[in-house]
């Protein structure tokens, strides 16, 4: 299927300029699939998989594209947050059981930005987000946003997800229902977690790999399709499956060259990823590390 030029009622473009790729790296646990690792140890986090895993996909990303910290920022994006520390402080409460401060699950995120600050001296300006649709578009634009800045040469932007659970199936239907969409079922165990970070910057000699807007749409009726010159993310509303995608996109980019299309759901925005001939014949001679879904 062909995809369409957007309408009259269709969204519009929402990055202002190109952004440069610099690398991307994922992690899993607990889903079952090739490439699950064992959950990393990480000082100070306790229970949950949601801050080993968001660490480790941004180390790999800063390990492999190391710069200035001080002219880095950061943006993490969540539907919902450490659910899994939601659901057991909430569990103890119900119990009778003394709180436990360490089960402090609305700071997780802040909380794990302040370890790789510490870790990678990143002194920029750091966010977390709450999604509630689309965390690629959500990220994107921050890293476009914040590349505004002339003292802000690198982004890097995260998204983290946990399995399933009451509290987070509940916000699902909730965000579904507000748009009239079904819920599909959970895809994940309770105790998974995935984790994608893409490392973003101006375009230029050193980003063998851009990503732009473009007017781009599929059809409501054809959301799940494959388009001619590229693909569509599908998955639960805020999930980051697209986030997933756009980083396979990346590597297939980088390896093969040319460009790539990805739609992030029905009517909704659509970037092209392209490659710089010179910059990727240079980068396939590097080595990656994904853990990938």
């Amino acid at each position: 299927m062909t995809p369409t030029t957007k309408t009259e009622n269709s969204h519009r473009t929402v990055l202002r300029s190109s952004l440069g790729i610099l690398t991307t790296a994922t992690a899993t646990h607990g889903t079952g699939r090739d490439g699950d690792i064992p959950l990393p140890r990480l000082p100070g986090f306790m229970e949950s998989a949601f801050s080993p895993l968001a660490y480790e996909a941004a180390r790999l990303c800063l390990a492999e594209r190391p710069g200035d910290g001080s002219r880095t920022a950061v943006a993490l994006a969540s539907t919902a947050g450490d659910t899994t520390t939601a659901d057991l402080a909430s569990r103890r409460m119900v119990s009778g059981r003394v709180h436990n401060p360490l089960l402090f699950m609305q700071a997780t995120p802040n909380s794990v930005l302040g370890y790789l600050s510490r870790e990678f001296g990143i002194t920029g300006q750091m966010f977390s987000l709450s999604t509630l649709d689309d965390p690629v578009t959500e990220l994107l634009s921050m890293a476009d946003l914040l590349l505004e800045d002339p003292e802000v040469d690198r982004v890097l932007v995260m998204g983290v997800e946990l399995g399933g659970s009451e509290r987070l199936d509940a916000v699902y239907e909730e965000l579904a229902g507000g748009n009239g969409r079904s819920v599909p079922v959970a895809a994940l165990p309770a105790s998974a977690g995935l984790a994608v970070a893409l490392l973003l910057g101006r375009p230029g000699a050193d980003t063998p790999v851009t990503i732009r807007s473009t007017e781009t749409y599929i059809p409501d009726a054809d959301a799940s399709a494959e388009t001619d010159t590229g693909s569509v993310a599908t998955g639960r509303p805020g999930d980051i499956q697209g986030l997933f995608e756009l980083a396979g996109v990346h590597r297939r980019v980088l390896g093969e060259g040319g460009s790539h299309l990805l739609v992030t759901g029905s009517r909704a925005p659509a970037f092209l990823l392209t490659a710089d001939t010179e910059a990727t014949t240079d980068a396939r001679n590097g080595t990656e590390t994904h853990a990938h879904l």
